[in-house]
């Protein structure tokens, strides 16, 4: 039903609209919005050939737009009020061999961080069991090293770790470093969700942040993950001092892996002092957005999940990345070796502002990603944007 507008807005309004209408729907909204946005906007599954040109106009879109196009398609594959709830611990503390310039735990980095060994078996479950009792459904485990070479003992202890979760109906994940084919397929029969293995920047601006692993190298951990039926988890860190061609660049990188991650970590750079970047001024909250923003459009099916630097977000920032398409945080005590939002200060905020926490293994049920030349004309975008989740298992 169309309302008149009061006689009282101007003359030039009523010349262009005449009447108040109710939102438009996704068809007419990507008939109005040039190129990649609305093709993006109009699509029915994920589609893994993305121009790097396509992604820079999407990230480009007046941010309006932009999060107005992302909030729809975020409200079409997934339900809009679910987080996932996810708890980080580190079970091997400092002392690592890589020179990331970002990381407190680099032996080459003196920030006053001691290295430990790693955490007992029955420590690690203790811990995991609080964070359930706390709401969080996925449980995070990181070890400060290069690789897992060598690390026989490492390894089992941490495949016993992830299979005591997995008891616990949680999901679990962990970030070892790079591993080989036969590790992961060990992670795998152990029951591991998710394997997380960062990719941080684009390829172009990586060797200026890190120099002892290549780019290459994180992609080929990937693949032994995706190869092993293992949950790729991998995104970036912003405020490095990169470009917004380098963001780009690394939303153009995994959107177009032969299939999206299933989480995408969106980090906000941290300054330690006593690392190269110790120094440097946290991202401007409207480049974190529209990063946000442009990886819910990109990858439409995948977890985008507000990680590092969340703490430093207003709670008025933090909803508006929700509303943009973010939908997992890491909540708890401590976050490697940063400090985290806690279980009850992100309890209150979703009960102000009507979110719940996701169940584990819960997703909605994503079409297969499939390739959509960029020429061709957007199909016409169904009305219907909710899609209901279902439970499925890792």
């Amino acid at each position: 039903m169309s309302l008149p507008i009061p006689r009282t807005f101007p003359r030039t309004v009523l010349r262009s609209y005449g009447t108040v209408q109710g939102p438009p729907s996704a068809a007419s909204m990507a008939s109005r919005i040039p190129g990649a946005l609305a093709e993006a906007l109009a699509a029915t599954a994920p589609r893994t050939n993305w121009s790097r040109d396509d992604i820079d106009a999407i990230y480009n879109t007046p941010l309006n737009q932009l999060t107005y196009a992302s909030t729809s398609i975020h409200r079409r594959f997934h339900d809009p009020s679910a987080i996932q709830m996810c708890t980080l611990m580190n079970i091997k503390t400092g002392g690592c061999s890589e020179d990331c310039s970002y990381c407190a735990q680099s032996s080459r980095h003196n920030t006053g961080l001691k290295a430990t060994k790693m955490s007992p078996v029955d420590d690690v479950l203790e811990k995991a069991r609080m964070a359930k009792a706390n709401g969080s459904t996925r449980f995070c485990m990181g070890a400060a090293w290069r690789d897992m070479r060598g690390r026989k003992t490492s390894l089992k202890n941490v495949k016993q770790m992830v299979s005591g979760i997995r008891d616990m109906n949680m999901e679990v994940c962990v970030t070892l470093g790079m591993i080989d084919q036969n590790q992961a397929q060990e992670l795998k029969d152990a029951g591991l969700t998710a394997y997380n293995h960062n990719l941080d920047t684009s390829r172009e601006f990586y060797p200026t942040i890190i120099t002892t692993r290549s780019y290459d190298e994180r992609l080929r951990t990937l693949d032994h993950v995706r190869d092993a039926g293992i949950n790729v988890c991998s995104g970036g860190i912003l405020g490095l001092g990169e470009s917004d061609s380098d963001r780009v660049g690394l939303l153009h990188t995994v959107s177009n892996l032969p299939s999206h991650p299933e989480s995408f970590p969106v980090n906000a750079l941290v300054p330690i002092p006593g690392t190269p970047l110790g120094d440097r001024k946290m991202i401007p909250f409207d480049r974190l957005l529209r990063t946000i923003a442009t990886a819910r459009v990109v990858m439409p099916g995948t977890i985008v999940r507000l990680a590092a630097g969340r703490i430093a977000l207003s709670e008025e920032q933090q909803i508006a990345c929700f509303q943009a398409g973010a939908n997992a945080v890491f909540t708890g005590e401590k976050m490697l070796t940063t400090d985290c939002n806690g279980w009850d200060e992100d309890s209150v905020m979703f009960k102000r502002w009507g979110y719940y926490p996701m169940k584990a293994f819960e997703r909605a049920q994503i079409p297969a990603a499939k390739p959509a030349p960029a020429s061709a004309t957007p199909p016409p975008a169904p009305e219907a944007e909710n899609a209901a989740p279902a439970a499925a298992s890792s």
